[in-house]
């Protein structure tokens, strides 16, 4: 081990190349996790965090070391475990029995929340309207926003995610590839606190790659569902992770530097980026005057599923203006037969 030069190296850390034995690895990793966070001043004593708890590995490992530290270095934070069920049947539906172990072997509370009870569609739904293209957009859309909401039904002070440095770097791939100069000033920001309900989201695993998550798990014994989501093969982030991966066995330090290089990103204060509104249907927070969710479902039970994917044709903001005039209309209405009654 280059560390304690006492006892035999186990493995070669992708991060930084040392080989270390297992004790030693387990030290690196959670003091680098307690770094993170008391660089990012990512919590405060007496917080109320709910830990986005999936069943996988990232989830798991931040359940488990998150605990740890708080314990260790006396945080002063009440934890919480929050689910969501997208109802994919043989995934979800088993992952969650994962994270219900987890719960008995954390004691941490934990709340599941379904996008059936939420938007009254599973994915196995909407992917038999839409097929397997682009069936990650629904779910992302409808994931964050479920979230948010099990937060602010939880009254929780931060919701922490197991981001880890690889998706941040796919990430930022992505969003280079599509030219998304908004979301990629942001989407390095290790506290993201953009949505309506004023709860920030945490990401302690902003700088730690995932195969030492994964060499952690393993070695630890941890109990986390690894099978991948039936839905994701087809999805447009496989292939940022498919030329990181590439860029990784060249030289390992590319996760890093793609990160620190969207960190330095900055864009002219002459440039125009969306401005922030509320959704006019659910109070969401919007570029337009409906979000993307609102958009979304008002295709899928209108029968046009394509309606908020990729870029709004001219059609469709059409049909959503019309949508909205009705409903208008529709109050107007109301209003104006109130008035009659009454003078009546």
């Amino acid at each position: 081990c280059e560390v304690c030069k006492d006892k035999k190296a186990l493995l070669k850390r992708p991060k930084t190349g040392h080989a270390v034995c297992k004790e030693c690895f387990y030290w690196a990793f959670e003091t680098e996790i307690h770094h993170t966070i008391l660089a990012g001043k990512l919590f405060s004593k007496g917080e109320i965090v709910a830990i986005g708890a999936s069943g996988g590995k990232d989830s798991t490992v931040l359940a488990h070391t998150l605990k740890l530290l708080n314990e260790r270095y006396n945080y002063g934070l009440d934890l919480r475990l929050l689910s969501i069920d997208e109802g994919i049947t043989g995934y979800r539906d088993d992952s969650l029995e994962t994270v219900k172990r987890n719960q008995l072997e954390y004691s941490l509370p934990l709340t599941v929340l379904s996008y059936e009870d939420l938007y009254g569609w599973t994915m196995d739904a909407i992917v038999r309207k839409i097929g397997k293209k682009n069936n990650c957009t629904f779910c992302g859309v409808f994931r964050r926003q479920a979230l948010d909401r099990g937060a602010m039904m939880l009254g929780v002070n931060k919701i922490a995610t197991g981001h880890n440095a690889d998706d941040i770097a796919e990430t930022i791939l992505m969003n280079i590839l599509r030219g998304d100069i908004a979301r990629l000033k942001r989407c390095t920001a290790i506290i993201t606190g953009d949505d309506p309900s004023g709860i920030p989201r945490v990401k302690p695993f902003k700088y730690t790659y995932e195969k030492e998550i994964v060499a952690y798990a393993y070695f630890k014994k941890l109990d986390y569902f690894s099978t991948e989501c039936i839905y994701s093969p087809d999805a447009y982030r496989g292939h940022a992770r498919a030329y990181l991966k590439d860029l990784e066995a060249i030289r390992p330090s590319s996760i890093i530097d793609i990160i620190h290089s969207g960190e330095m990103v900055s864009v002219r204060e002459n440039v125009k980026l969306p401005s922030q509104l509320n959704c006019k249907r659910c109070g969401y927070i919007s570029s337009n005057e409906l979000c993307k969710a609102c958009i979304l479902l008002e295709g899928l039970n209108k029968g046009k599923p394509k309606l908020g994917i990729g870029k709004t044709s001219k059609m469709d903001v059409a049909d959503i203006k019309e949508e909205i005039r009705k409903q208008g209309e529709i109050v107007r209405n109301l209003k104006a037969e109130k008035c009659d009654k009454q003078k009546v």
